[in-house]
């Protein structure tokens, strides 16, 4: 099941490499909730590490995760895993393709003459 939360970015903590096929990196989002902000740490792991690579402190993310839980030892724990990361800069202005060459498209108030809606097919 996916969950989905907007915050901004508390800490971004270092890479941990727990064995040579497991890699964990944890980051906390503080997000708005009444009175009280919540602090909610969450993860990522092996392949999308590189997701925090760019985030700051401050920042204002929208993160997609999903819940993960685990028994060990008669105890049982649960982890907030990450596999999506928004940055709120990107989401706002999104950036034209590298190399795009074509002029910009015209708006109506542009458009030359009248436009003929009377077509054959």
């Amino acid at each position: 099941m996916a969950y989905e939360l907007t915050g901004k970015v508390k800490l971004v903590q270092d890479a941990k490499v727990i064995s040579d096929k497991f890699t964990v990196r944890e980051f906390v989002v503080t997000v708005e909730d009444g009175k009280y902000p919540q602090d909610i740490a969450l993860q990522v792991v092996n392949d999308k590490v590189s997701l925090l690579d760019s985030l700051q402190e401050g920042q204002e993310v929208t993160v997609n995760f999903d819940i993960r839980g685990r028994e060990y030892n008669g105890r049982y724990f649960n982890n907030l895993q990450a596999w999506k990361i928004d940055s709120g800069e990107a989401a706002a202005a999104p950036a034209a393709p590298a190399g795009d060459d074509r002029p910009p498209i015209p708006d109506d108030s542009e458009a030359p003459g009248e436009f003929d809606d009377d077509i054959p097919f």
